[in-house]
């Protein structure tokens, strides 16, 4: 299996410089910077807020780094520790060393990760691919988890049409001169491409080649085995599965989990509804 890598040194300085760039325009005050190594590589994260208490510890979607939560910072470290993660695999500031080759790898990354930073218990949030990231940890390494909170999380469909086509889209309305961007987000339902500072460091990452796996769909008993206290939050005009699906799934197999379909919202939960998502997380955490 292969890892995630630049495809050259060029594209990797590229990447670098937007990079460091879009952290110093972006990141709202004071951060302790700290790269921890794993047996899948050294992940970099980003550590704000209190000294003591349960840490919130922030997952990107795919193709994202712990920048993309910079508008929750501030808020969120008001009330707890909170831990932007690079994920490894993912273009950031992490360097992956060993294939994550499924669900039960990219555990036991994030079990290693949380055992480095010494947390004993976290509050896991996670967006799409940081969503399954953050559901497998909590099915194969139990105990560590004080809470999820799951944003669209990935593993409740497959990748279909609708979906590549929401992507692709995406891609090209962020390419359009600034001044169309907002009637095209509204058009094709992605928020995420007014975030210009973001957008120019996506597309510093073309040259970064993602080798990570496709989140298959949860079983029934994978599912069944959730014992955190969980809530999903889903956009109800998601591209990624139909949400009243998940949500009655959830409902049968999870009942203890708290569902949420939000309105006006898409699988660009985070930047769509930006307000409600950060007091969502601070009432799961029990701020």
């Amino acid at each position: 299996m292969r890892i995630s890598q630049f495809k050259n040194d060029r594209a990797q300085d590229r990447f670098r410089t937007a990079y460091e760039r879009t952290l110093a325009q972006l990141w709202p005050g004071r951060r302790t910077v700290l790269d921890l190594p794993t047996a899948f590589g050294t992940t970099r994260v980003y550590r704000t807020g209190p000294p003591s208490g349960e840490p919130i510890v922030l997952l990107p979607g795919s193709g994202g780094n712990a920048l993309m939560w910079y508008r929750y910072i501030d808020r969120l470290s008001r009330h707890r520790p909170v831990i932007a993660v690079d994920t490894v695999g993912e273009p950031g500031a992490s360097v992956q060393s060993a294939p994550i080759g499924d669900g039960r790898d990219g555990a036991a990354w994030l079990d290693e990760l949380l055992a480095a930073l010494e947390v004993p218990a976290a509050h896991l949030v996670g967006c799409s691919y940081g969503g399954w990231l953050a559901l497998n940890h909590q099915i194969h390494h139990p105990g560590r988890t004080a809470s999820l909170t799951l944003l669209d999380p990935a593993g409740f469909a497959g990748f279909g049409p609708r979906f590549y086509a929401w992507l692709i889209a995406g891609g090209l309305a962020a390419a359009a001169p600034r001044p169309l961007r907002p009637r095209l987000a509204r058009l094709v339902g992605n928020s995420t491409i007014l975030e210009s500072e973001l957008m120019g460091l996506m597309r510093a990452s073309m040259g970064f080649r993602r080798a990570l796996p496709v989140p298959p769909v949860f079983s029934d008993e994978e599912l069944r085995a959730l014992s955190a206290p969980s809530l999903f939050l889903l956009g109800a005009r998601s591209t990624l599965h139909d949400p009243r699906e998940v949500a009655d799934r959830l409902g049968r197999l999870v009942p203890s989990a708290r569902v949420e379909i939000v309105p006006d919202a898409g699988h660009a939960l985070p930047t769509d509804q930006p307000d409600l998502v950060a007091d969502r997380i601070l009432h799961a955490v029990g701020r």
